[in-house]
């Protein structure tokens, strides 16, 4: 628990005082986001506020996971390192298309099918690792089994589709949690809720885990490392809540893709690890609603050749031309992404109470 609680301590700090040093350090270089010109007219203040300040998030949970590790001087997990690589890895991805939209001085950076390449390599290198190297009790960091509260037998898949499976996860979370960030503030309180919904997950599982021998009993889970991965949800929380100090409206700085593209697929990989992958759309059905918004919307205009359901997609700008302040749309979203993280964590309680 000490390591817990040091993570998420260190990510919140190092987060909030990183920041501003990156903003100044962004603006020096004028490295500044550039806004659509067919996006809500009122978003146009924004352009040239610093972007990528995903760095942040980033390197604030990796230091503070591998600062409390220092501090106890006990040896990271094969879930944690692929966990942090996974992030670290879709994160460098963004990175590139952030530098992109900077460097060519648009708001379109990589093109969809090198996004597309980046997010299959990264994705499938995660996916072969997780699948491999398994533990004293023949555990692997993920499973081929497609799982809600705990793996589902019936579903477990073939090697050649769990891979697709997995990069299909990283890629569609990635790109959900890319599509709800587009207000100030909108995508790190979210990212936050949710988090902090696994760290309470991997704490529960930890505690009512099947490798303890003290506490293992007919409910227990049959997951791998839940205490180190509870200590990466916490940093990224953390590290989360802290970039939101200075991102909340007026933001100062936007995460870009550099954050988006970590922050979901962290969120996936911890999904899989702790064998919660259908329970993750409801922990995160705020991103879900996002990015669904967006497939209605061109599947729409496609059929009808040119109607819309949405003013505009994603959803949040939709009620942002109905008339709705940007304060009041990211404040909403958040009550509802609350409300998803409840109903999640509710459920996934509920499963144990009743079969115990």
């Amino acid at each position: 628990m000490i390591n817990i609680l040091t993570a998420g301590s260190l990510s919140l700090i190092f987060a909030m005082v990183g920041t501003p040093w990156l903003i100044k350090f962004l603006t020096r270089r004028q490295y500044g986001q550039f806004i659509r010109d067919d996006g809500p007219a009122a978003h146009h203040v924004k352009r040239g506020t610093p972007t990528m300040g995903g760095l942040v998030i980033i390197g604030s949970a990796v230091l503070a996971y591998t600062v409390s590790h220092l501090i106890r001087w006990q040896a990271p997990s094969l879930s944690g390192v692929l966990l942090i690589g996974l992030a670290v890895g879709m994160g460098f991805l963004g990175f590139l298309d952030d530098w992109a939209k900077i460097s060519k001085e648009r708001s379109l950076g990589l093109t969809p099918r090198g996004k597309l390449i980046g997010q299959f390599l990264v994705g499938g290198l995660f996916a072969f690792l997780a699948l491999n190297f398994p533990d004293e009790r023949g555990l692997t960091p993920a499973s081929p089994a497609i799982s809600f509260l705990r793996d589902i037998p019936w579903l477990t898949l073939p090697l050649l589709l769990a891979v697709p499976f997995i990069i299909f996860l990283i890629s569609a979370w990635s790109n959900a949690v890319n599509l709800t960030d587009g207000l100030d503030g909108l995508a790190a309180g979210s990212a936050t809720l949710v988090f902090a919904a696994y760290t309470v997950v991997n704490i529960w599982q930890f505690n009512q885990w099947c490798a303890r021998a003290s506490t293992a009993g007919p409910r227990c889970y049959e997951v791998r490392d839940p205490h180190d991965l509870a200590v990466i949800a916490i940093a990224f929380a953390g590290a989360s809540f802290g970039f939101l100090w200075w991102n909340a409206k007026p933001a100062k700085i936007f995460m870009g893709d550099t954050g988006s593209m970590a922050i979901g697929a962290a969120l996936a990989g911890l999904s899989m690890m702790t064998r919660t992958e259908l329970l993750l759309v409801i922990l995160g059905l705020l991103f879900v609603i996002e990015v669904g918004s967006v497939a209605l919307q061109v599947s729409y205009f496609k059929a009808t050749k040119g109607k819309r359901i949405f003013k505009m997609s994603p959803i949040h700008h939709h009620f942002e031309l109905l008339g709705w302040d940007e304060v009041t749309v990211v404040i909403r979203f958040w009550i509802i992404g609350g409300l998803c993280v409840a109903l999640g964590i509710g459920i996934f309680y509920a499963e144990w109470v009743v079969g115990q």
